[in-house]
């Protein structure tokens, strides 16, 4: 009872200390997502969901509404709340999160100090994509995604397997552009089966011996219809002698195998039998995508969207390099160095998940805060096995030690620190940035300008709040929107308006932005003070233009003549 209760009271403060350090890196300031979300989250609320855009001047552009649920759930706590209640939205969901990366990583390995060490840094590698956006759900809906596919591979549960359907709906509905990577979450422990499975068939030569004891079968069968028939019966037996010298050998093969497995040097290899009807589930939960009012949406968005060029724009979708992440690169470093110079094995679910999910990250960015999720259990179960091997402790002797609790403490310390720093610098941070947003810039807009006539050009990364404010935009941060993959009439990108590229080619002056503007007919411009286009306007070009407005940050330009 008094270990039980030990347990109890570190879980209580691992998980006290877990939800204050995930509030304190919860941005108080809104990105730019947040603000198309709520509004297309009102026009849900008022129009259902009719695969049409409501917010550019651009016409008959069609949208496919990604995030539709988690857009409308976000509108209504902002109709609630306003910017409070997104943030306060944000900081409960952040600290769900980290509460969940502790919760699943302690009760698959049973060890609560590794779990609630690796916690706070896997909060700390993702601090970056912590935001009133839709992957912060789904970060949610993946620890668990994981944790029930274990369940059920330990235990074969029904109540897992339900969770796992219903968990990839939710994704489905909630952030449809991560929900095929539901299924490759399956990938590692299927693999692993098979490898097994294919294994034994070829070390126990179980085909051999099929062979073998379908020929004696078929031999009998001769052998009853002429029983006296001398050959047939030597067949027999020189068949019989073949299958027992096979099994015999097989049996040794067995014997030897079931040694290395128990240790084996590196990679821990075990075939689990459940892993069968978990292909049954992942080939259900393909049809998951089809639970949600998109239509096709969930199986062509993601193809559609690295079919086209917005990846190659969009920081978050390049490639990573590492040398420019050193958070990642460490916690790489430390896993290798873990697996290289001690002798701690790695099972080989764990090696297929951790290498897919660097593969994954190192293709794109973003990937880095699965990699930091998913990667979590992976580091805890490997550090666990370290600890067994060296020290001989498990999870729950391990916590009763006096340096484990000194350990504990000091990094209590270290975390209520960073929380408090966190705090203090975020306390009197806006909820809408003046420097990102042109707050003042848009009011002027909606004081002094008609705002049904103008075509306004606008840059990418102010547009959701252009939008926000009821001002018709040239583009906005829904990139796919404006990509001709999407906005196709023929399913043909050849007939789609490439209006992201044509943003793309004028901000870099790639094109001579003249040009762009001639082709959308804009009739005003808002951009950046700093940017490259309103260097050359100002410098090399103000006679085609009027400006009409000024602020710190921002101005805005009639244009005369293109």
């Amino acid at each position: 009872m008094i270990k039980k209760d030990k347990r109890i009271i570190f879980d209580i403060l691992a998980i006290i200390l877990i939800a204050i350090f995930a509030v304190s890196i919860s941005p108080k300031t809104m990105q730019n997502d947040t603000y198309y979300t709520v509004s297309v989250g009102k026009i849900i609320s008022e129009n259902g969901i009719d695969m049409k855009d409501h917010f550019s001047w651009h016409e008959d552009l069609s949208y496919t509404y990604p995030h539709w649920l988690y857009d409308l759930l976000m509108y209504k706590i902002y109709n609630l709340g306003g910017w409070t209640g997104i943030y306060i939205s944000t900081c409960i969901l952040a600290a769900i999160l980290g509460i969940c990366i502790y919760k699943v990583n302690s009760k698959l390995t049973d060890n609560q100090l590794i779990s609630f060490m690796v916690t706070i840094g896997s909060l700390y590698l993702i601090q970056s994509y912590i935001a009133a956006r839709a992957q912060l759900v789904t970060f949610i809906l993946f620890i668990l995604l994981i944790y029930n596919i274990e369940r059920y591979l330990k235990k074969k549960k029904i109540i897992n397997a339900v969770t796992i359907i219903v968990i990839q709906v939710l994704i489905a509905n909630l952030h449809v552009a991560v929900w095929p990577f539901t299924l490759v979450v399956y990938l590692p422990y299927i693999a692993e089966y098979l490898i097994c499975e294919i294994s034994e068939i070829l070390l126990y030569d179980k085909i051999k011996i099929l062979k073998l004891k379908r020929k004696i079968k078929n031999t009998n069968k001769k052998i009853n219809k002429n029983k006296e028939n001398v050959d047939l019966i030597n067949k027999k037996e020189v068949l019989e002698q073949r299958l027992d010298i096979v099994e015999k050998r097989v049996e040794k093969i067995k014997e030897k195998r079931a040694e290395n497995l128990k240790n084996p040097y590196k990679i821990k290899m075990e075939k689990n039998n459940n892993a069968r009807w978990l292909i049954l589930i992942m080939v259900i939960s393909i049809f998951t995508g089809l639970c949600t009012p998109l239509g096709k949406v969930p199986y062509i968005y993601t193809y559609l969207t690295y079919l086209g060029n917005t990846t190659e724009h969009i920081n978050e979708h390049l490639p990573m390099t590492l040398i420019e992440n050193i958070k990642i690169l460490s916690t790489l470093i430390i896993l290798i160095s873990i697996l290289t110079f001690t002798k701690a094995k790695i099972k080989l679910s764990d090696l297929f998940m951790i290498g897919g999910l660097t593969y994954l990250m190192l293709a794109s960015r973003r990937q880095s805060s699965m990699f930091a999720l998913i990667g979590t259990l992976t580091l805890t179960r490997i550090v666990t096995d370290m600890i067994k091997i060296y020290i001989g402790k498990d999870g729950k002797d391990l916590i009763k030690s006096y340096a484990s609790k000194v350990l504990f403490y000091i990094i209590a310390i270290v975390v209520i620190i960073m929380s408090a720093n966190n705090f203090k610098s975020k306390v009197k941070n806006p909820y809408v940035s003046k420097n990102s947003y042109p707050v003042e810039a848009a009011e002027w807009i909606l004081e002094n300008l008609d705002i049904k006539k103008i075509k306004l050009y606008n840059e990418y990364n102010y547009g959701s709040y252009l939008l926000y404010k009821g001002i018709p935009v040239f583009i906005d941060s829904r990139a796919d929107l404006y990509a001709p993959e999407f906005n196709t009439k023929t399913d043909n990108a050849i007939d789609g308006r490439d209006i992201f590229s044509d943003f793309i080619n004028s901000s870099n002056i790639g094109t001579y932005y003249g040009n762009i503007l001639k082709k959308y007919e804009i009739t005003h411009i808002i951009i950046k003070k700093n940017s490259k286009m309103n260097m050359l306007i100002k410098n090399a070009d103000i006679e085609k233009y009027n400006l009409l407005y000024s602020d710190d940050n921002f101005v805005i330009y009639e244009v005369l003549e293109y």
